[in-house]
């Protein structure tokens, strides 16, 4: 009985984690006049951008201005950008104390003439009413806002990061970040006014950390501008790491440590609540052959329709990794071990080729 009420727990401390805080779509009579400008930073992002700027062209309020900054791509990044008709920045070297994406927005930035700047990873992909719907938030909020996207996923290795991403959903929509004074936002997709972006000094203002989105949101809620965050279901999406396991691992693990740093500490209380039930109901296997297999799989079963409930708005990762979710479990494990690892042992994180000192310094 113990167990079951403990994995219980567990379930409603995700169900009271999780807002169904989802960007609100566009109305036709709301217009926003405003000159937005779009900032891509891209670095081998050949495959990905064609779908962004795709989508970009495609919308019911079309964007002042597209800039990508290519950041130093070995691939087809700048062809594509250019065969769109997109304003291409070439990034310049990056200065000692700057990582890479930080650097690649700011250049971006500096090109940009809009009054209002979006800042998207060339993973993302919109509805055809996601600028509208951006635009009108950001009025409604009147500060700055972000957007988890919803994660679209097609092979095996990508489905593996379902657990980290719903992870990620808790830590954006809990209620306790609501007032949290060091609340980031979702790098992904960000919007603001140029001039609450330039109040704090935009990313200069995070150039040394490997999280610049978290703490750029710090940034802003010091300066008393307002910081909410969104669901992307329906309107905001991404495929992130399409490029093999090694990307997802990569790419997972240079923030997995990190993140919690300006999270409040009753949503971390409640996620590693959550994170032991589950973890708990998974040993059901190994305690087969006795009393506890039974309390165990319920939890197991239970736990399994919450993820199902909640894949709804976090992505798609079909019908085997929420079955079997204590797959995605190890592979969290793992992410964790790896990410703590490079961290507090080794001292920086690796992205796209470049090793990031953590603190911010690069090391090559």
């Amino acid at each position: 009985m113990l167990i079951i009420v403990f994995m219980l727990v567990g379930c409603l401390s995700g169900f009271f984690l999780f807002r169904k805080n989802t960007l609100p779509s566009s109305r036709e009579h709301d217009q926003i006049q405003r000159k937005l400008s779009v900032i891509i930073p891209a670095r081998n992002e050949e495959y990905n951008l064609s779908h962004l700027l795709q989508s970009l062209k495609s919308q019911s309020v079309a964007p002042f201005e597209i800039i990508v900054v290519d950041d130093f791509s070995e691939d087809g990044t700048r062809e594509v950008a250019e065969s769109y008709g997109v304003k291409v920045v070439t990034n310049s070297s990056l200065p000692e104390g700057w990582t890479g994406k930080s650097w690649a927005v700011w250049n971006g930035v500096s090109h940009a003439s809009g009054d209002v700047f979006a800042f998207l990873d060339a993973d993302i992909r919109l509805a055809p009413n996601a600028i509208a719907s951006l635009l009108q938030a950001r009025e409604r909020t009147m500060g700055v806002l972000s957007v988890v996207p919803f994660h679209h996923t097609e092979k095996l290795y990508e489905k593996l990061a379902m657990i980290l991403n719903l992870l990620g959903l808790f830590a954006f929509t809990s209620v306790f970040e609501r007032k949290n004074p060091r609340k980031g936002l979702y790098g992904s997709c960000i919007i603001a006014l140029k001039e609450d972006y330039e109040r704090i000094n935009g990313h200069e203002s995070v150039k040394s950390e490997v999280l610049d989105d978290l703490f750029l949101g710090s940034k802003f809620m010091d300066a008393g501008i307002p910081v909410t965050n969104y669901i992307g279901y329906g309107m905001v999406s991404f495929r992130m790491y399409p490029q093999g396991i090694h990307s997802v691992i990569e790419g997972f693990s240079k923030g997995a440590v990190l993140s919690t740093s300006t999270l409040s500490p009753r949503t971390i209380i409640l996620v590693a609540i959550w994170v032991i039930g589950l973890l708990a109901s998974e040993t059901a296997l190994i305690f087969v052959n006795t009393s506890w297999a039974l309390p165990l799989l319920a939890g197991y079963l239970l736990y399994m329709a919450q993820i199902f409930y909640l894949n709804k708005y976090v992505g798609v990762f079909g019908l085997l990794i929420p079955v079997l979710h204590f797959i995605s479990s190890l592979f969290f494990i793992f992410i964790m071990l790896y990410s703590f690892y490079q961290v507090f042992v080794i001292g920086h994180v690796k992205w796209k080729g470049r090793h990031v000192r953590v603190g911010g310094m690069r090391n090559r």
